[in-house]
């Protein structure tokens, strides 16, 4: 079942699974609905026009109506909600991972059996009703870093995103700007309330969410430059409030 064969119905949740080929990318798009997009398997990278968000299996993205994003499918299948606005009206403005307990992560996977093209009875609507109710307590992890509205900070960051390297530095990013490191440095903070490079730092970061799908923390560590895998674990803890370990797979 698609998004486009049923969005025009008047269910207020319409539940679709999807299994993406490897390194999928869904390019720029918007939805009416609300989107609650949920990693079962593998790891999904989301962008907007604001920021960028990682979400590693079993956390899921709230991403608003109307919202432009597009998605990197890191070896994904989704359980997905499309969600009337008017059913959810606390829903955020912007991007949100969030963890999924094991309740809802059970209820996604009921969901996906639902047909809202036909009659959905007294058992189906009490599962979307369950549903609405465990969206309204999800606890935010926060796996993102903003991107700055102005240019050339946008296309610095959106570059710097598809290609992490710790050899990148302020002086380099001053000369693809046109400008000293000094003017760099108070007009990026200006844009996003943090420096070029805490915000480089939080992006390698957030690149070894999907490389801690495949390789241990001790080579992850070392792979982004990090002294010791304390080191980097710290850091990684202290930044997104989650230890590193626990969504290593």
């Amino acid at each position: 079942m698609k998004l486009a064969e049923v969005d025009a119905l008047p269910a207020a949740v319409l539940p679709i699974a999807t299994v993406y080929p490897p390194d999928h990318l869904l390019i720029w798009h918007e939805h009416r609905r609300a989107q609650f997009l949920c990693a079962a398997t593998g790891t999904m990278q989301v962008e907007t026009d604001e920021g960028a968000w990682t979400v590693p299996t079993e956390r899921a993205v709230l991403i608003p109506p109307h919202t432009r994003h597009q998605v990197q499918m890191l070896g994904v299948e989704t359980n997905s909600l499309y969600i009337d606005p008017a059913a959810v009206p606390e829903w955020p403005n912007a991007c949100r991972v969030v963890e999924v307990g094991a309740l809802l992560h059970e209820l996604l996977r009921t969901a996906v059996d639902i047909d809202p093209r036909g009659e959905i009875g007294e058992r189906d609507s009490t599962v979307l009703t369950l549903i609405l109710h465990e969206l309204s307590r999800l606890a935010e992890v926060p796996l993102h870093v903003p991107i700055p509205p102005e240019e050339p900070f946008g296309r610095l960051c959106r570059q710097y995103l598809a290609v992490p390297d710790l050899a990148v530095g302020n002086s380099q990013w001053a000369r693809e700007a046109g400008m000293s490191e000094r003017t760099l440095t108070r007009k990026f903070r200006d844009e996003i309330g943090m420096s070029p490079a805490a915000w480089r730092s939080r992006a390698r970061l957030l690149a070894a969410i999907p490389l801690l799908r495949h390789q241990s923390v001790t080579d992850v560590a070392a792979r982004l430059g990090y002294a010791t895998p304390a080191a980097f674990s710290y850091a990684f803890t202290r930044a997104f409030h989650v230890a590193p370990s626990r969504l290593s797979r």
